[in-house]
């Protein structure tokens, strides 16, 4: 039973076998436990021991990574499926408890150090980027599965992100089903909400070119409609001069978006690939793996590039997909209220 054997704190497994299994150092490791462990502590009873939160957590996180099924990963950590899945489900919810303030927009000092990041980009002021990228699952059994099915023909469900440039994920929603438009998932998400309620943006003014004034906005693609506080490109096929090079020093910054949703499921093999899932908390263990891709970032752990790479039927090297979607209903600064138009203008001005 290597799982429990080798990952106990006592041993001396080394930290490339951690980074292997578990995507993260055994220092790193060690943190998590002691911070899940007032959440996992189990009664004895007169029938068995109760599972350590060591071994619980290390089950958590080699189901995510990996991404094996229940009953191919059981077999490594000594436990049944029914006590693996209620593993997963405490992890997850020991971790939501123990780091509730690793995914939040930034403030204060924190907030200065990510704007001035976006404004060496050509983009000051600027909080974040924005996407939304698809979880694909197996056909999902009690609900209407017609409507997680999407654009690319597979069962998904939406995860809205917003990320900074160090491609910390600081809000998150998710649980929308694969059919649903990043647009309706924006209008039905708290972010919207706290945004147009004036809680999110509110940086110290600055004036760009044209006289605009912005206190804050984000990154998006033109799946998002221009907001005056979510700055898209000019969009069309003709561009030429300054509208051409927004366009791209727009979109090469939101890229950021990209290479996160890249190490984070490259990492967290389970959320790249199709798989059986409790739909009540899917989005419950994805916000989970945000956090900790929050931690490791915090920590430094590297991202092995290799992880960018799947593999096909026949072992041949693929590019993973990020279960971005191609976008059905595009949205440019054509149709952008005077407001939103003015914002983009000015920032276009300002690149020149």
């Amino acid at each position: 039973m290597e799982g429990p054997q080798v990952l106990s704190i006592a041993d001396d497994a080394n930290n490339e076998y951690f980074h292997d299994k578990l995507r993260m150092t055994r220092t790193v490791f060690n943190d998590i436990v002691a911070a899940c462990s007032p959440f996992l502590q189990r009664r004895l009873t007169h029938y068995r021991k109760p599972l350590q939160p060591d071994h619980i957590v290390a089950y958590a996180l080699y189901r995510w990574a990996p991404g094996e099924t229940f009953e191919s990963s059981t077999s490594s950590f000594g436990i049944g499926r029914s006590s693996s899945i209620k593993a997963v489900q405490d992890v997850t919810n020991a971790i939501l408890a123990a780091f509730p303030e690793k995914i939040a927009i930034p403030s204060g000092r924190r907030l200065l150090q990510v704007m001035r990041a976006f404004s060496r980009k050509g983009f000051p002021n600027c909080f974040g980027a924005i996407d939304c990228t698809h979880i694909y699952v197996d056909k999902p059994a009690n609900v209407p599965s017609e409507k997680y099915f999407d654009r690319k023909q597979q069962f998904s469900v939406v995860a809205q992100v917003v990320v900074d440039l160090d491609m910390r994920v600081i809000d998150i929603f998710v649980g929308y089903p694969g059919c649903v438009h990043d647009q309706r998932v924006l209008r039905n998400s708290s972010l919207i909400r706290r945004a147009e309620a004036g809680e999110i943006f509110n940086a110290d003014p600055i004036v760009l070119p044209g006289g605009v004034r912005t206190t804050g906005y984000l990154l998006g693609d033109n799946g998002y409609a221009p907001r005056t506080w979510i700055v898209v490109s000019y969009g069309g096929s003709e561009q030429a001069g300054d509208v051409a090079q927004f366009d791209t020093r727009q979109k090469t910054t939101r890229g950021v978006v990209e290479r996160a949703f890249g190490r984070l499921k490259g990492m967290w093999r389970l959320f790249l690939r199709h798989h059986k899932t409790n739909m009540n908390n899917l989005p419950q263990q994805f916000v989970a793996v945000c956090m900790i891709h929050n931690l490791l970032l915090e920590d430094g752990v590297a991202f092995d590039e290799g992880l960018f790479v799947d593999r096909d039927g026949d072992r041949n090297p693929i590019p993973i997909d990020l279960g971005l979607q191609d976008l059905s209903h595009l949205a440019s600064q054509a149709n952008a209220t005077e407001a939103a138009l003015a914002l983009c203008d000015g920032l276009r001005m300002l690149n020149e």
